[in-house]
């Protein structure tokens, strides 16, 4: 397992690199530079921007422009945010990925909760009336688009009811641990972060639901559950001893794949409902043409979904005692 580990680590490099030079290449090819905002200023000369560009490397092809940007990364410097006027890394992984983690971690953590005991019960009551509706709940669960749920969350509980939840942000800027103490500064968080983390858990939730119960069904209409309920054993053990653990392999391979895919998400999320993380970073550099930050936080996503697909790996064969690696 071990030589397997590393190899696949080892392997990912060269991935990595050329996600990087990909996502380099595209960024730089969007219309604009960060030039840009300085053009607005009537005392901005010509002689100012060739001497920014310069100053900044933008007279360099786009080839020179990467190894200068890596070797720079390599060395730790990721470079300074125009947008948000620090370091790049001081901003991306102390302020904005905290949060987005905060949330993509709930939303996940929610999405487990709800789908894998409710997929189990919906299989072991087949075609009953629970069934059908949980059948029904998933499937408009993951046909509802994510923005959409958002807006539709934000009217019913900010503004249809008004007060009972924020309709949006990270935290309510007067409540403070000095004045107000600690429950009142972690209950206002908890509440700024249930609507968005129900919203962006929910289509995971539903696909979840559905795989659950369909590899619930299969499992338990193998031979040695009949088996096993031929023994007398209690409904209860037969599921969740011998039944759960095969039945919730494919649920491993989907929540692998679910991390990046969350953490891609967060971008809609987030924007939605003004939460200050890497997707609203990602989205105002963007619009900024701040490509030191976009560059930070697309190449941490591919991190994340490359060390994902290696903990399915690793979890299958934890999981699964038939899986072995060399």
């Amino acid at each position: 397992m071990t030589t397997y580990f590393v190899r696949r680590l080892l392997g990912s490099i060269p991935v990595l690199l050329l996600t990087s030079v990909v996502i380099y290449a595209l960024v730089a090819a969007q219309p604009g530079d960060p030039i840009d905002a300085y053009r607005a200023d009537p005392q901005f000369t010509a002689e100012d921007e060739a001497r920014l560009r310069r100053a900044l490397g933008l007279d360099q092809p786009i080839f020179l422009r990467y190894l200068a940007w890596m070797g720079q990364a390599l060395s730790g410097n990721f470079g300074y945010s125009q947008t948000y006027g620090e370091p790049v890394f001081k901003y991306v992984f102390e302020i904005a990925l905290p949060r987005t983690l905060l949330l993509s971690g709930t939303a996940l953590l929610f999405a487990l909760i709800v789908s894998i005991p409710v997929g189990i019960y919906s299989a072991s009551r087949q075609y009953s009336a629970t069934d059908y509706v949980v059948s029904l709940l998933t499937f408009v669960g993951f046909s509802t688009p994510v923005f959409w749920l958002g807006i539709m969350l934000i009217y019913l509980f900010a503004v249809a009811l008004p007060g009972a939840l924020p309709a949006g942000g990270f935290a309510s800027p007067w409540v403070s641990i000095e004045v107000d103490g600690w429950w009142a500064y972690i209950s206002d968080r908890l509440r700024h972060l249930i609507l968005p983390a129900f919203t962006l858990g929910a289509l995971s939730m539903a696909v979840w639901t559905r795989f659950m119960r369909a590899s619930m069904l299969e499992v338990i209409s193998q031979d040695y559950i009949r088996t096993a309920r031929s023994k007398g054993l209690a409904e209860r053990v037969v599921i969740f001893k011998h039944a759960f653990r095969n039945a919730v392999l494919p649920i491993v391979t989907l929540l692998g794949l679910a991390i990046p895919g969350v953490l891609g998400g967060a971008i809609i999320t987030e924007r939605v409902f003004a939460w200050p993380g890497m997707g609203s970073a990602i989205i105002a550099a963007l619009v900024n043409k701040d490509y030191n930050v976009v560059m930070v936080a697309l190449g941490f996503l591919a991190i994340i979904v490359v060390l994902a697909n290696l903990l399915v790996d690793v979890v299958y064969a934890l999981v699964d005692p038939r899986i072995r690696y060399g």
